[in-house]
């Protein structure tokens, strides 16, 4: 793990009028729980990151929601040295992407900063300053559609969490934006402190980059039939258990054939498909976070044989189980965790 540095690393959150709340709030808060961690395990003196509100002017901003937050300094006050600038994103992005004060705000800062990133449709503002031309990039799934048409320069990569090209990164919509932080916090002090973070925060997973944007658990929010929400979570509760489609079909009352049918109609996928992303979640969280062997944790997560159980994998995340244990496992006491690569600085546009 690295040690903490005497200064703090100052990460700064540009915001705007209509901002999304929980962009601004949610990844400074993974940052500062992160900081009182590292205090409270005696690994640091001070803080390890300062955090900030910066806008296009100082003083109280209203947020989409219509609760105030303070930027405690305009972007023409900002001097140097921050370490990570974060762009949030919401329903006002749209008004400011045309502010010139913020283009060249952004413009300067990415040959200054150690980190440039967004949250959410905050990588609009970067796009519009032409920071993620020739860059892969990412955003809120509902508006990854609208990102490739406007600026075809950027590759979008609709179905991730978060996406990092060089020292720039950009993350899916809200919420993502602190499995965003999070991974940021593990480059600067290692992955027991990250996963700290996390479960002071009661965040249910701490997220790699690569998963896609719906996870089986948000997927069980997406039916809209009473009997198939309680059939979703009894598959991600005992993926374990027989979940043939004629076993699921028998649980509501359906003939196994209306039974695919209603469940990818209001699911979006088949029911064979949905098992799999279950007892694929299931096992990727016994690999993070117990010592147990892959045959025990095969059995678990309802896989009839490791085999199949490895093409599950291979499928979904493109990696085999044991790779994914040796990226993603939780370090035990006594074990080194691996060190983070360097991140490249970016020239000035």
């Amino acid at each position: 793990m690295r040690k903490s540095r005497s200064a703090p690393l100052r990460v700064a959150m540009l915001v705007y009028p209509d901002i999304q709340m929980l962009d601004v709030m949610g990844p400074l808060e993974v940052f500062s729980r992160a900081s009182r961690l590292l205090v409270e395990r005696g690994l640091s003196r001070g803080d390890a990151y300062a955090v900030e509100i910066v806008g296009p002017r100082r003083g109280l901003l209203r947020a989409s929601s219509g609760l105030e937050m303070r930027a405690t300094r305009a972007i023409t006050e900002v001097g140097p040295p921050i370490d990570t600038l974060l762009v949030a994103g919401g329903r006002g992005t749209d008004a400011f992407l045309a502010h010139a004060g913020i283009r060249r705000f952004l413009r300067a800062q990415a040959g200054r900063v150690r980190r440039l990133g967004s949250v959410c449709t905050g990588a609009f503002l970067l796009a519009e300053a032409g920071l993620l031309d020739g860059r892969a990039a990412t955003t809120h799934w509902a508006s990854c559609e609208e990102m490739a048409s406007r600026y075809p320069r950027v590759r979008v990569e609709p179905d991730r969490i978060f996406v990092r090209d060089g020292a720039v990164y950009t993350s899916a919509g809200v919420t993502s934006g602190m499995d965003l932080a999070l991974a940021l916090v593990e480059e600067d002090f290692g992955r027991e402190i990250a996963l700290a973070a996390a479960r002071a925060l009661v965040m249910f997973l701490r997220r790699p980059g690569g998963q896609a944007q719906f996870s089986a658990q948000l997927a069980v929010q997406m039916a809209a039939h009473e009997p198939l929400r309680d059939l979703q979570a009894y598959i991600l509760e005992h993926p374990e258990k027989n979940l043939a489609v004629e076993t699921l079909a028998r649980r509501v009352a359906m003939s196994p054939r209306s039974f695919a049918r209603h469940f990818a109609r209001q699911v979006g996928t088949t029911p064979a498909r949905f098992v799999t992303s279950a007892r694929v979640e299931t096992a990727r969280r016994r690999l993070e976070d117990s010592q147990d062997g892959l045959d025990a944790i095969c059995a678990a997560s309802g896989f009839g044989s490791l085999e199949s159980m490895r093409r599950a994998f291979l499928g979904s995340i493109g990696i085999a189980p044991g790779q994914y244990r040796e990226r993603f496992a939780r370090r035990h006491p006594g074990e080194e965790a691996p060190a983070a690569p360097p991140l490249s600085r970016r020239r000035s546009p």
